[in-house]
């Protein structure tokens, strides 16, 4: 009788690393060192640290569809949903070429720092398929959209899971994947979703809702500075959902907007350009390139001259090779993780002020929030009410964080996840663990 082979088990020096670890610095690479920050600030709770690197539960699923010619194509999509302990999760579904598993973690991971730091009672999910949409015709979008909800079906709902627009996404793709939802689980179900239009039980004001905050949280922390925003001059990279309603309250609070970037060029204008109507000419043109103003380099905008830096692109953008060029004191991330840390190191050595993207971009899921609170009640808010609400939510959370970052002497993005991990973690040791 032959003898059995026996079972080839690496060394522990040698084992393959596990999707938890960072090989190199992406997102979650970011997020891990972001973690390791704030450690030492959690007393007694840091025992249930390991919690905050781990997602709770990452499905990857395979999204095939018909196209148009007749061929069958396949994508990847993602959901991960990083922690549950404060409640469902709560995060966009993004649509993008360059989607991957880390990145959709690491966004996952924010969510839920970021809901927690504006203590809306969520916890932090994210969602994505690896697709350039700009390729696919409007029905190919919209097969690759019910395709996509009907894989993850088995993980979301209205008290399990809530999507949401991300990049790349909208109220047209919310709407579909709130009826596809709805028909596989039989009847209408629009808290399953937020971002919807408004004739699905969409809510007033989310439009606007992450541009707002990015405004409200960046006059609070101008203010603390002693910044005047009439008068500031801001740039602004990405002019999307974000960058371009962000630009414009800034223009109509009298700031200047002096240099706006997109993804096909950079505008400036020293004297200011005229923002409604940038806006107004790219909802035509889907860019700003054309549009009067000089055109810089994308190094260029970096070096600008200005008080108020806002990315609001993509994350990783500015660097340790850019952040010394920066002129801006204060800087206002709407996107999601667009600073690396060492990047921040620089820029706390330059003192310039970040109002990191846990809470300067988190105006979106607020108003998510009450999206969800008024389909649940089929009683909907006035724009006005939901405008005063989120002003206040978010002026109260960003002061409780600058009184956290004076305490500690630590930048506000380290005060943000004291902040939020703590009411993450103190939910996790509240609930224990079961079984």
């Amino acid at each position: 009788m032959s003898s059995a082979v026996p079972l080839h088990v690496p060394s522990h020096e040698h084992a393959l690393p596990s999707y938890l670890n960072a090989a190199e610095l992406g997102p979650w690479g970011i997020y891990l060192k972001q973690v390791d920050r704030v450690t030492p600030y959690l007393g007694s709770l840091a025992r249930w640290v390991e919690t905050l690197k781990r997602p709770k539960r990452a499905l990857i699923v395979d999204v095939p569809i018909e196209l148009d010619n007749g061929t069958i194509a396949h994508f990847e999509g993602y959901r991960v949903q990083h922690n549950l302990s404060r409640g469902p999760g709560k995060g966009g579904v993004r649509f993008h070429q360059d989607v991957t598993l880390s990145e959709v973690m690491a966004l996952s991971a924010w969510m839920s720092v970021k809901n927690a730091a504006v203590n809306v009672p969520y916890g932090g999910a994210k969602g994505g398929i690896r697709v350039d949409p700009r390729t696919l015709s409007h029905g190919e979008l919209e097969r690759v959209t019910r395709r996509y909800t009907s894989e993850i079906n088995i993980i979301i709902g209205p008290t399990k899971d809530i999507p949401a627009p991300d990049v790349n996404t909208n109220a047209q793709v919310m709407a579909w994947m709130m009826d596809t939802y709805s028909m596989n689980s039989g009847s209408t179900a629009t808290g399953v979703v937020t971002g919807k239009p408004i004739s699905l039980g969409g809510s007033l004001g989310r439009h606007e809702a992450t541009g707002r905050g990015v405004f409200v949280v960046g006059s609070e922390a101008a203010r603390n500075l002693g910044m005047e925003i009439k008068g500031a001059r801001v740039a602004v990279q990405g002019f999307g959902n974000v960058g371009a309603v962000a630009a414009k309250l800034f223009h109509e609070a009298g700031a200047k907007v002096v240099a706006v970037q997109d993804h096909r060029t950079t505008l400036y204008n020293p004297a200011g350009l005229d923002v409604p109507a940038m806006m107004e000419y790219a909802s035509h043109s889907g860019t700003i390139e054309g549009f009067r103003g000089e055109t810089l380099s994308t190094e260029q905008f970096w070096q600008v001259d200005c008080d108020i830096l806002i990315p609001a692109a993509l994350e990783g953008q500015i660097t340790a090779k850019n952040a010394p060029q920066i002129q801006a004191k204060l800087i206002i991330e709407g996107a999601n993780g667009p600073t690396t840390p060492e990047a921040d190191d620089i820029l706390r050595e330059r003192n310039i002020l970040v109002a990191p993207d846990v809470i300067a971009n988190a105006g979106g899921v607020t108003v998510s929030y009450f999206e969800w609170v008024q389909d649940f009640s089929s009683f909907f808010w006035t724009e006005e009410e939901i405008n005063q609400r989120l002003v206040r939510i978010m002026q109260e959370a960003f002061r409780a964080i600058w009184q956290v970052a004076q305490d500690n002497k630590v930048t506000l993005r380290t005060a943000a996840f004291i902040v939020a991990c703590t009411r993450i973690l103190q939910a996790r040791e509240m609930r224990g663990l079961y079984p």
